[in-house]
């Protein structure tokens, strides 16, 4: 069982590895575009200037590429090359289906068992040259593609569905609770469907004049990537050394409020992360929420500052919600070893 547990960990490690100089670009890029523009009350980020356009352009069109890279090396470490494109597939269809790093991963594992089954079949001497060229990549890319569309875009359509439901009954009764809720939601997949639904709600209450529903969602969009670019500085020997360079991206991207940069190391390690940030992100947006933050841009992390409501408490929350995700994934991590350090440089070199 450890040596499976293994080998997963080994499987996300490799897609992640490929997938740090991806977020970075993307990440720095709409980060820089943004900061330099600013955001406006009611309309968020507007970047006008033609080269900062076209700054933005570039890190969207890196960002893309993000879920399907991820997918991609997933399913190679698995299967090697004819798992590549196959896994490449899959992750651009869960981007199409607004399935977010979650379906990316779960595709990328689909196409790598998928690929290593038809790679253990018995066939003739003379179809043998054309199974990993054709054969494997075609039946694998068959196979991912008809499981992601059928199987699991519905389900994650009815989620969506369902989430706006639940929220829209909640309703602004119960505004901390209300906080909690979203701010779990912004920090769960970060970009995915979950997010998306709390992120639109916020942004709708904003069109009604009620500011203090995309407060709380603002303070925790940027604590996730804040957090382990903190935790990376604090805990340094629980880090591997491109986890630690990644670290630094996620800051700047947590101060324009890009909640993707804390992606790499939630797919590494999914288990210990994802709930860390889950709560600090919680934590954070209810702190907004006692302290009635309002946010009148449908944005986040501390770019908005200059169009909310109450900035002293949204420091607070932020810093808040900051200090208890890093301050608990640092507790549930273990130090990385020198031979899993050295593996992870090797796999970006390769």
């Amino acid at each position: 069982m450890k040596e499976e547990l293994k080998r997963f960990r080994e499987y996300l490690m490799t897609g992640v590895s490929y997938m740090i100089p991806i977020v970075v670009i993307g990440g720095v890029l709409i980060a820089l575009s943004i900061a330099l523009s600013g955001v406006q009350e009611g309309q968020g980020a507007v970047v006008s200037n033609p080269f900062l356009t076209k700054l933005m352009e570039i890190g969207s069109a890196s960002f893309s590429l993000m879920v399907p890279v991820l997918a991609g090396f997933i399913a190679y470490s698995i299967a090697d090359r004819p798992g590549l494109a196959p896994g490449l597939v899959g992750g651009v269809l869960a981007n199409n289906i607004k399935a977010g790093f979650l379906g990316g991963i779960i595709a990328g594992l689909i196409a790598g068992y998928i690929a290593r089954w038809i790679k253990g079949w018995k066939v003739s001497k003379s179809i043998r040259p054309i199974m990993p060229i054709f054969v494997i990549p075609l039946l694998t890319s068959l196979a991912v593609g008809l499981l992601m569309l059928y199987v699991i875009g519905n389900p994650i359509a009815s989620l969506m569905e369902t989430m706006t439901n639940g929220l829209k009954s909640m309703g602004s009764g119960n505004a901390v609770l209300l906080a909690i809720v979203m701010g779990a939601m912004i920090a769960f997949d970060m970009g995915g469907p979950v997010n998306k639904v709390a992120f639109m709600f916020g942004s709708a209450m904003i069109a009604e004049g009620v500011y203090t529903v995309m407060g709380p969602v603002a303070v925790a969009i940027c604590i996730p990537p804040l957090a382990m670019g903190v935790a990376t500085l604090l805990s340094p020997k629980k880090y591997t050394s491109t986890e630690k360079e990644a670290g630094k991206g996620a800051l700047a991207m947590g101060l324009i409020g890009i909640t993707e940069g804390a992606i790499p190391f939630a797919a590494g390690d999914p288990l210990k992360v994802i709930p860390s940030i889950v709560t600090g992100s919680a934590v954070g947006a209810a702190i907004a929420a006692i302290g009635k933050v309002g946010d009148h841009a449908p944005h986040g992390g501390p770019i908005v500052l200059p169009v909310v409501d109450n900035k002293l408490m949204f420091i607070v929350a932020v810093l808040v919600g900051v200090g208890v995700a890093a301050l608990m994934v640092n507790f549930l991590k273990k130090e990385v070893s020198a031979e899993d350090d050295e593996q992870e440089d090797m796999g970006i070199d390769a």
